[in-house]
């Protein structure tokens, strides 16, 4: 099971976003929210309100604790550009691009099966089985 978020045209470079990603990406996405939120940079605040969106999808979408979630995608995507000009020295215009960005998070899932109890006490299945294998050889 897997929630996808994809948030389109924000206006902050790719470059200052992907800067974020290989520490975002060692933590859990619950965690990482905490790491974003005291980060200074405006890119960070960008990112904590998409993860912080991506995680309330998922949290509904899928009905499991956010804890549980584990990251499958984290990707920061080229958007358009806009061209535009500032003056330069004797009236030539001076080209710059305004960088816009998407970033696509796919959340997933841990399955439940591994966080069942398992039999507390062994010795009593082995007990059993010993007992079976002796009546089995008489």
């Amino acid at each position: 099971m897997e929630s996808k978020t994809y948030l389109k045209n924000l206006r902050e470079s790719p470059k200052k976003l992907r800067f974020f990603l290989p520490e975002i990406k060692k933590r859990k996405p619950a965690n990482a929210l905490d790491y974003l939120y005291y980060a200074p940079q405006k890119a960070a605040k960008v990112m904590y309100q998409a993860l912080k969106s991506a995680l309330s999808n998922a949290k509904n979408s899928l009905k499991v604790d956010e804890n549980l979630l584990e990251w499958k995608l984290l990707t920061v995507e080229e958007g358009y550009k806009l061209k535009r000009n500032r003056p330069g020295g004797r009236g030539t215009p001076k080209p710059f691009k305004i960088r816009f960005s998407h970033i696509k998070i796919v959340l997933s899932a841990k399955s439940t099966e591994q966080f069942q109890k398992k039999p507390s006490d062994k010795r009593v299945y082995d007990a059993e089985e010993k007992i079976a294998v002796k009546k089995t050889k008489k």
